[in-house]
């Protein structure tokens, strides 16, 4: 039945008088939240980050319970969970974890370390809203909020649980649906664009490119000619384009350079739908303007910086695609990474046996590329599209102004420059790799009042697992530019940084790179491919600089044959020959690198590699070094390291009662529509039903109001004698 419009307006005044009392009581119906995550058609994180503490709010469709958690490795062991539901006009809130030993039941937490704040349902969907510290100093049951790449768990179940703090949840292997890898402290909001008339859009993408059928990499490199920017204008976010969810899976990252110059080669090529990357001359195209890897959204840049384009500072620009024949998926519809058997069952892919190149030697891999056999398929209409899709489209939307913002950032690469002296011993859970950006690249190539960094996104491939962008000026470490001690190689994407970080001319940076190889019986080698290994940082900053566009580092020549016990090489031998110590004299480099005994001489080849020398490869816009770099140097002689602060010392957790605080039985607000899954669902409903839209406080809800129960009350009354007249 459909109610009348002058119906909806009284019911509607009425139901924001009541968002009006609980407005005083210290909820706020226009809460407006930072972060909002599908993480499927049925579930909605929203969240927003204080100094101290965070605030969620689960939209889940469904009357059971539902729930968030956080834990390493995004799987239930040793989980620290959040679980809510209503029953009978009440919510529950209780704080739970499940130990690594156990059957996966969650169990009550000593210390009830979650906060709720409201909560509601109407016939189809449940609502929690709650708030806890970043770190909640509970180090038995609970996992601290940090700036580490983030495992979110997301449940919800059909069932409601029993009263009870020592009630078991119905069945949470069941409720249990997955998991997402998230920057929860400094994800880059996808904020709606502030004078929106005046963005234009730009689509650079790829043309029928073959997708690899094997487990090779293929690095694709198409030229675009933009000489329509008469005036400048300002990059202000980009997008990932994919061509299909078959392609997608292919895709490992995106980059678009900008290439200096007007040469006839890059006139040419603009002109043609592109080639492999090691087929092109060097053309001067090394200045990174966007950056997508798997996993992210694409990146907004701040209101006061935004990317120059003005064609007649750069006219062409080169997009370097990476395509991997998919090992592992993802589902990129919702931007988030499923149980691996799950999302196989889903593309209808079977899983593949470990590689070869994993255990073979790579330096045999980077001279050579292995084939192995393709995995067999299931039947079903994805693996038939899969066959069918060999060619991607896929590329970069770019949103522009010709409304200037303050700043024109820039973008400079620190790390390892991708090299075979970039060496990762196997069967180790810790080896340290380091790549130096020296204070005489920063000192000659940024401005008086140095730069700003914004923003970060970390690389490296399958085996790294924490990074860090260490900051040295003089003798002293300042606290680290981004520290993150729980990558996920398959999720990196820019992390905004809450305040931006001043880099001043000599200051040197170091992108610090740490892998677990303890899975491989022989060594990774630094290089492209994602067998091989990198450790790379980029930053975004501002004001932009022209100098410098990658400040990297290499492990020099005597450095890596002193880690290997080599004292000398034999000169003009091919393959190279080991001409010292006599016991290794004869011996090829190749033969020394696949059959070190690591195991013993692990350390001493750390501390040779740490302490050696090294090249430093401070590039300049057209592929050129910085002029009077010295070709050798070492590392910073820091005196004063930097030290995590401790703050959970002397702290106390808040231990309850059975009874527990987390309970609530008084009505509450809605937020607005915009980030309510709840109304969005439902006006999607009553549009394809041909009815009117219902306001969006059409809910029954429960929430912290003490002060205005009475009023509520009456008001809640008046609403539901209204509507039960409107639908006689």
């Amino acid at each position: 039945m459909v109610i009348g419009g002058r119906m909806w307006a009284i019911v509607g005044l009425l139901l924001v008088t009541v968002c009006g009392f609980g407005a005083s009581s210290g909820g706020s119906p226009s809460l407006q939240w930072e972060h909002l995550v599908d993480f499927d058609p049925n579930y909605r994180l929203l969240w927003s980050v204080g100094s101290a503490e965070v605030t969620f709010e689960i939209q889940a469709r469904t009357l059971g319970y539902v729930g968030v958690g956080f834990s390493r490795d995004g799987t239930l062991i040793g989980a620290d969970l959040a679980v809510g539901w209503i029953d009978q006009g009440h919510v529950y809130l209780q704080d739970r974890h499940i130990r690594p030993d156990s059957d996966g039941e969650p169990i009550y937490d000593a210390s009830q370390d979650y906060t709720l704040l409201l909560g509601y349902e109407n016939t189809t969907h449940t609502v929690i809203r709650f708030k806890r510290n970043l770190d909640t100093c509970d180090m038995k049951d609970d996992f601290p909020i940090t700036n580490d790449t983030m495992r979110v768990l997301f449940l919800y179940s059909k069932e409601k649980p029993r009263s009870g703090p020592n009630a078991p949840l119905p069945q949470p292997l069941v409720a249990f649906k997955g998991s997402r890898s998230i920057f929860l402290t400094q994800r880059s909001a996808q904020d709606e664009l502030s004078n929106a008339p005046s963005v234009s859009i730009l689509e650079l993408r790829n043309e029928d490119v073959e997708l690899p059928d094997s487990d090779e990499s293929l690095y694709w490199c198409k030229i675009f000619k933009l000489d329509d920017f008469a005036q400048k204008h300002h990059l202000v976010r980009y997008e990932p384009v994919f061509d299909s969810s078959t392609s997608v899976l292919y895709l490992n990252h995106l980059i678009l350079y900008e290439c200096q110059g007007l040469s006839p080669d890059l006139e040419q090529l603009s002109r043609e739908r592109g080639q492999p990357c090691f087929r092109l001359q060097p053309m001067h195209c090394n200045t990174v303007v966007a950056n997508w890897a798997r996993g992210s959204d694409g990146f907004t840049f701040p209101p006061e910086a935004g990317y120059p384009l003005e064609s007649h500072q750069a006219t062409y620009y080169m997009l370097e695609t990476h395509y991997n024949y998919p090992d592992y998926t993802y589902d990129f519809s919702p931007f988030y990474r499923k149980n691996l058997s799950k999302q196989q069952r889903n593309m209808g892919i079977k899983s593949r046996e470990p590689q070869p190149a994993e255990d073979s030697d790579p330096l045999a891999v980077s001279a050579s590329t292995e084939h192995g056999e393709d995995g067999e398929q299931d039947d079903g209409d994805d693996s038939i599209a899969m066959e069918q899709q060999m060619v991607d489209n896929s590329g970069l939307k770019l949103y522009y102004t010709r409304k200037l913002r303050q700043h024109d950032a820039g973008v400079l690469s620190v790390g390892l420059d991708p090299n075979w002296r970039h060496i990762i011993p196997p069967r180790q859970e810790k080896v340290v790799s380091q790549g130096h950006c020296i204070g005489a690249c920063t000192q000659h190539a940024f401005p008086r009042d140095g730069i700003n960094i914004f923003a970060v996104m970390s690389r490296t491939h399958l085996i790294g697992r924490q990074v860090t962008l260490r900051q040295m000026r003089g003798n002293a470490e300042l606290p680290p530019i981004m520290r993150d001690t729980n990558i996920d190689p398959s999720y990196q994407d820019y992390r905004r940084l809450t305040v931006p970080t001043r880099v001043l001319p000599g200051d040197s940076l170091v992108a610090e790179c740490i892998y677990d190889s303890s899975s491989r019986k022989s060594i990774t080698l630094g290089g492209m491919t994602t067998r091989e290994e990198i450790c790379l940082i980029l930053t975004l900053y501002y004001p932009r600089q022209r100098e410098l566009t990658s400040c990297h580092s290499l492990p020099s020549l005597p450095t890596v044959l002193h880690s290997l016990g080599i004292e000398e090489l034999a000169s003009g031998t091919n393959p190279v020959v080991i001409a010292s110590p006599a016991e290794l004299a004869g011996m090829t480099l190749e033969r020394r690198l696949t059959s070190y005994d690591w195991e013993n001489q692990f350390e001493s080849f750390q501390d040779a590699t740490r302490q050696g020398s090294f090249k430093p490869l401070c590039w300049t816009p057209t592929n050129t070094m910085l002029p009077g770099i010295e070709s050798e140097s070492y590392g910073s002689n820091v005196t004063r390291h930097w030290k995590p602060v401790d703050k959970c010392r002397n702290i106390h957790t808040n231990l309850v009662t059975d009874a527990g605080p987390n309970m609530i039985d008084m009505p509450a607000m809605d937020d607005h529509e915009s980030t309510n899954m709840i109304d969005i669902d439902l006006k999607a409903k009553m549009s394809r039903s041909g009815q009117q839209t219902p306001p969006t406080t059409n809910h029954r809800q429960v929430g912290r109001s003490a002060s205005s129960t009475v009023a509520e009350s009456f008001v809640a009354l008046a609403v539901a004698a209204l509507l039960g007249f409107a639908l006689q």
